[in-house]
């Protein structure tokens, strides 16, 4: 079936077909989680995206409690912004499962996004007309809301590296990686 990433309340069949999506999510990564352990492996960052199962702090959580904690997140703030979701609110709620995190934004585009909404299905490369865009980080959420990300995943227990991940078609790559770069040094504490 289809996976189902939008409301189960209407029609009839979508809660079943949710639930069976559930089922066999869990018992796929249960048997991987078992292979993983086998081959001497104690972390696994899963990160979130939209349309999969694993979309948000609360999927990642239900599915980590249905199998084991060395099942943790990727933490990709850009993923959650475009949902609507607020990434500082989901690292604190993801106290302990923060196993690797990207430095990546992305900004809602005014107007489009109020006449559409944050669905967007067309390609990344159309950015001029869609409703978001990845851009180069502090091209979306300004180096104050950075340095609170930062400071609220090392609070959750995150010491890790941040990795780059600069997808920002409106710019030139050797822009956007610098603008990136510059961002994360006045962002992250050294």
């Amino acid at each position: 079936p289809n996976w189902i990433t939008s409301t189960v309340s209407w029609p009839d069949f979508m809660a079943p077909a949710y639930e069976y999506q559930w089922k066999v999510t869990i018992e796929f990564w249960n048997e991987f989680i078992a292979h993983c352990k086998k081959c001497g492996i104690e972390h696994i960052a899963i990160e979130e995206f939209p349309g999969t199962m694993v979309w948000s702090a609360s999927t990642l959580l239900k599915l980590r409690e249905a199998t084991d904690p060395m099942l943790g997140i990727n933490l990709d703030p850009s993923h959650m912004m475009v949902l609507g979701a607020d990434p500082i609110a989901a690292a604190r709620a993801l106290k302990g499962c923060i196993f690797h995190v990207h430095g990546k934004d992305a900004r809602i585009e005014r107007g489009l996004a109020d006449t559409d909404g944050l669905l967007e299905p067309r390609p990344v490369t159309e950015s001029a007309d869609r409703v978001w865009n990845y851009v180069a980080v502090g091209c979306g959420k300004d180096l104050q809301w950075w340095k609170e990300f930062f400071s609220v995943c090392h609070m959750m227990g995150y010491d890790g590296d941040v990795s780059l991940e600069m997808e920002d078609l409106t710019m030139t790559v050797d822009a956007g990686v610098n603008t990136s770069i510059d961002a994360l040094r006045q962002t992250i504490s050294q």
